[in-house]
């Protein structure tokens, strides 16, 4: 538990979009084995469907290397198979009707390529902008749990960040809320940093109250428990928010409408609920 907190505390205080833009643009290479020019053309479309950019989709094929490829490197970074062909475990099946499957197999395994195969290859982003959301909403839900006085029960008032004394909670999470910002700008082939993302990095540090505010309003309505349930919930639910209104804005070049914004904070807020007696829960046992 307390070594999660230490990685989480050490990511916010190196928040560094340099790191995240050298990551991203890092370049990801395939080997492709098929049986013949149906399989390949398949494997193609999957990486560099027809949809994208065509300068884009330009620029990467010569990430792609057809097995027996002239000039192709000693090595590449990941190999597909088409279905049917046998092959050694550290390489992937590629079926068709299934690329869900084989895009969460190849994120278990090589997280370290998550940024940049959701950059350059429109199949894994959605799935690495998910996790990023994710992970971050927990890592913020596990500190405003861990670092509460184990003596207090918060109300809604109560709560830590309603409190100049506790205000590093607050920036803390705000600080992990930019960190997951410049992730996923650059997941969506944005550029990441302080000086494109102005209005989004101003926007999570004027809405670190504003979600508060309305955590106020719908506690009422979803019941949450007790102890350091609400406040586990409520850091989960608005960094969950902050996540999914930038995937929407870097998707559709929107922002979430208030309606939008009220349905997608309740849907988290009980989730977050969810997460924070788990991870209470894995606190109170360790």
């Amino acid at each position: 538990m307390m070594e999660l907190i230490k990685q989480a505390r050490a990511a916010v205080i190196l928040l560094n979009p340099v790191e995240v833009r050298k990551r991203a643009r890092r370049p990801v290479r395939f080997g492709l084995v098929a049986s013949g020019g149906a399989g390949y053309a398949a494997m193609e479309e999957f990486l560099l469907p027809a949809a994208m950019a065509e300068h884009l989709r330009t620029g990467l094929q010569g990430s792609l290397y057809r097995v027996g490829d002239a000039g192709a490197p000693d090595r590449v970074d990941l190999v597909l198979y088409e279905h049917g062909i046998a092959h050694d475990h550290q390489s992937y099946t590629f079926r068709r009707h299934d690329n869900d499957t084989l895009v969460q197999e190849i994120l278990d395994d090589h997280d370290d390529l998550a940024l940049p195969l959701a950059r350059h290859y429109p199949a894994f982003r959605k799935p690495v902008v998910d996790r990023i959301v994710q992970t971050i909403s927990r890592e913020n839900a596990l500190f405003a749990i861990a670092t509460a006085l184990p003596n207090i029960v918060p109300s809604m008032v109560e709560l830590p960040w309603a409190f100049g004394e506790f205000a590093s909670d607050t920036a803390f999470l705000t600080g992990n809320q930019i960190r997951m910002a410049f992730h996923i700008a650059a997941a969506c082939g944005k550029e990441a940093g302080f000086s494109t993302q102005i209005g989004q990095v101003l926007s999570i540090v004027g809405g670190a109250f504003g979600w508060r505010a309305l955590a106020r309003e719908l506690v009422g309505k979803i019941p949450l428990g007790g102890g350091l349930i609400p406040k586990g919930a409520i850091a989960y639910a608005g960094t969950y928010l902050v996540g999914k209104s930038l995937e929407y804005y870097h998707h559709a070049n929107v922002s979430y409408t208030p309606e939008q914004r009220e349905e997608v904070y309740r849907e988290a807020l009980e989730r977050g609920r969810e997460v924070a007696e788990s991870l209470h829960a894995d606190q109170a046992q360790s």
